[in-house]
């Protein structure tokens, strides 16, 4: 079955350029302000949308994206409302592919047939679920895959050749490359090592590999465009949010659009950069 994220990586592959994957928190740091930037997000730029499933503990995740969990959260935020989210936002977008990232607490909490289910339903198209290795793929992976959800898994750059084929084995989508060691936000990554890791993966899989963790400006963007199939950005645009909030943690008027308006950079950055490369 061919899938949103199948056809959307093959028609920028035929555009020759990169895909721009964007990260936010469902619900931060309100439901109505998540919901204006998610909406707007392909607009902006963005060719694959990652949303964040909230949860009290995201151990992978740097402070930006803890405090993103934690306004939401604060907000009333809750599995249910990160689906109604996607369930909006499939009213007037059809195509945008949308992935759900987070942790398997909450999806347990809810049940894995019944979230299973309702996510479907809502139109979500593939799952990154980073505390699941590929030894506990009974549990979520395949039967999310017998759902029609793509189940996208991260290499790192201590997954060596001898793990990467049990990584790749149920990996569907693309793969999400984190271009260095630790936590969302905390550094940033050398394209020439990226684009080593890429032809690494790409030897052992035919799927597009994106890359994330640490790609805070324009520049950088571009320069995991022209080393991979996508780049990903997460921490740059939550801080973006956070810095649209007032004393008292509420958005201020027109943080959306504003939020928006920095996204449209970072795309510029990466389908200029491919786009470039490919002449």
């Amino acid at each position: 079955m061919t899938t949103r994220l199948d056809r959307r990586f093959a028609a920028l592959k035929a555009e020759g350029r990169a895909a721009f994957v964007t990260f936010i928190t469902g619900g931060d740091p309100d439901f109505d302000t998540s919901f204006e930037v998610l909406k707007g997000l392909p607009a902006a730029g963005a060719d694959v949308i990652e949303l964040g499933m909230p949860f009290t503990d995201p151990m992978a995740d740097g402070p930006a994206i803890q405090a993103s969990s934690q306004r939401a959260l604060r907000n009333g935020a809750s599995m249910k409302k990160t689906l109604d989210l996607v369930r909006r936002f499939r009213e007037s977008d059809n195509e945008t592919p949308i992935v759900l990232m987070g942790y398997y607490n909450p999806i347990y909490h809810m049940g894995v047939e019944t979230f299973l289910t309702r996510a479907c339903e809502a139109g979500v198209d593939g799952l990154i679920v980073v505390d699941l290795p590929p030894e506990e793929d009974d549990e979520l992976c395949e039967p999310a895959m017998r759902a029609g959800l793509n189940f996208i898994r991260l290499a790192t750059p201590t997954t060596d050749d001898r793990r990467l084929p049990a990584v790749l084995a149920n990996t569907s989508g693309f793969v999400y490359y984190v271009s260095i060691t630790g936590i969302t936000g905390s550094a940033s990554p050398e394209a020439r090592n990226v684009a080593e890791a890429v032809a690494r993966i790409k030897r052992h899989t035919p799927l597009p590999v994106a890359v994330g963790f640490g790609i805070k400006t324009p520049a950088q963007a571009a320069d995991i465009a022209r080393a991979a199939d996508g780049a990903v950005v997460g921490s740059a645009i939550v801080d973006a949010i956070a810095k649209e909030l007032d004393s008292e943690g509420r958005a201020m008027p027109g943080a959306a659009e504003r939020v928006l308006g920095f996204v449209r950079t970072l795309a510029d950055g990466v389908h200029k950069a491919r786009a470039a490369a490919a002449e």
